[in-house]
């Protein structure tokens, strides 16, 4: 009788507690943690997406700069230069403090006292416009084109801030297991992660600005880094043995994968900006179609065949509307944000409004297809999922441009320095994760063990991708 085989060491040994387990048994104690998560509500969504974005606004209302252009660069004379740094270094430890650390604890230590914390801060701020307001004014918005740009610079910000806070958090059970994504139907914090990311870069791209298509072998060059990210991720997490949760994309799918794929479609497939809403509507529309005639059956399953198609069913599939939701967001860019054309900015007025109406009218089409259609699932991307995206975002943005009626600065060292580096705070974040969760027993970890951790690394983040951008490092390599 030949000996059992002796299994393989692990870099990390903790992977199946943090793997998505699925099992008709009923879950240990310990599994509960990664299986079976079924989110929070529409309505805590809501309420995070009220606080985040008046902390951001906080900020800036206590700046007292508009921006870094003041701050000298590597090329002064050594002790002006040196001098420039330190003060650099402070306010980028203050933007810290103030964004960071409090949107931290909000996902954490503070997650019970969400709806408390969002109607606090939204009478401070209704309090504080009141305030500032000269006697008997109404609100004015109508303010430079350039202002609009930096409210979309807050807002994709704040998306990557949240993204990278929560891909660690997740790890540790300080986390709330109900901001964790979901297994099949529900809404949840990082379920709106990468739906957040297609829709912020559609909303500032070349197509919403209406700049002329490029062509094949330009698409494929210019998508390549996202498709050589993909391997990387794939080879990477298999020889270190790290955590996949293979219901989320499927057995070697990942979200570099469905950004390339996503970017691909587009610029194959040439759409006018004031055609893509209809467009990414119609392929929605017959996606969702598929899905309820039987296509999500097959989606949820845990059976998979041999073939590629079938190994990874989730992300091919939801392709189709994560595609669907970019062109709806090129349309919104197009029409909200440039005017119909690649040079003028809307008025601040007239976009404050039309985000407002439109954030509340995704909202409440979200409850009709929850209800009526299918319920939210970020694992096949639907349709009910695509429009509390969309309500999502659209209420984010819509807070952030409050700023107009708040006096102070309309941006932050530590949102410029991340804006220009995006992918790379991405990338980086990706890097310290799998470090830390390699080094660390996060599941064991105490609270206070787990925010400290947490705001090291978030520090970590800010102050090299901060050095990067005061030397004039834009980490683009295509």
């Amino acid at each position: 009788m030949d000996p059992p085989p002796v299994p393989k060491p692990s870099f990390n040994p903790n992977k199946h507690l943090k793997e998505e387990l699925h099992s008709s048994f009923p879950y240990p104690s310990f599994l509960l943690f990664v299986s079976n998560l079924s989110g929070s509500s529409m309505l805590e969504i809501a309420a995070l997406t009220v606080s985040i974005p008046i902390l951001v606004l906080i900020r800036h209302s206590i700046s007292n700069t508009t921006g870094s252009s003041s701050l000298k660069k590597k090329t002064d004379d050594a002790p002006s230069g040196n001098r420039s740094f330190k003060a650099f270094l402070a306010t980028l430890s203050l933007d810290f403090l103030v964004i960071v650390v409090p949107m931290l604890l909000i996902f954490t230590v503070l997650a019970d006292w969400t709806y408390i914390l969002a109607s606090l801060f939204t009478v401070l701020t209704l309090l504080y416009i009141a305030a500032k307001r000269p006697g008997g004014s109404s609100p004015s918005f109508e303010r430079e084109p350039d202002y609009i740009r930096a409210y979309v610079t807050s807002y994709r910000v704040i998306v990557m801030i949240i993204t990278i806070l929560c891909i660690l958090a997740v790890d540790f059970r300080i986390f709330p297991r109900r901001y964790a994504k979901t297994e099949t139907y529900g809404t949840s914090l990082m379920d709106l992660g990468v739906g957040a990311f297609v829709l912020a870069n559609s909303l500032v791209s070349r197509h919403a600005r209406n700049i002329t298509s490029v062509n094949w072998k330009t698409a494929i060059v210019s998508t390549s880094p996202l498709i050589i990210l993909g391997f990387i991720r794939l080879i990477t997490t298999t020889g270190v043995d790290y955590q996949v949760h293979v219901g989320e994309y499927g057995v070697h799918w990942n979200f570099f994968f469905t950004l390339a794929a996503v970017s691909i479609l587009t610029s194959f497939i040439n759409i006018p900006p004031q055609y893509s809403g209809i467009f990414g509507l119609l392929v929605l529309v017959g996606y969702q179609f598929c899905l309820v005639r039987g296509l999500n059956q097959y989606l949820l399953s845990n059976e998979r065949g041999l073939g590629i198609l079938s190994q990874n069913k989730e992300g091919i599939f939801s392709i189709f509307g994560y595609w669907g939701m970019y062109l709806l967001g090129v349309y919104l860019g197009n029409y909200l944000i440039f005017g119909g054309h690649s040079s003028g900015f809307r008025s601040s007025r007239w976009v404050w409004i039309r985000v407002w109406v439109l954030s509340i009218l995704f909202w409440l089409l979200t409850v009709l297809l929850d209800r009526h259609v299918e319920r939210i699932s970020r694992r096949t991307c639907n349709l009910p999922y695509v429009t509390m995206v969309l309500a999502d975002n659209l209420q984010l943005l819509s807070i952030l441009s409050l700023a107009d009626l708040i006096p102070g600065s309309k941006t932050s060292r530590l949102e410029e320095a991340f804006n220009r580096n995006l992918l790379a705070t991405f990338l980086l974040a990706n890097i310290l994760t799998g470090f830390i969760n390699l080094s660390v027993d996060t599941l064991s970890a105490s609270s206070i063990t787990a925010v400290v951790i947490l705001l090291t690394y978030a520090y970590i983040l800010s102050i090299v991708i901060g050095t990067a951008d005061y030397f004039g490092i834009k980490l683009k390599f295509w």
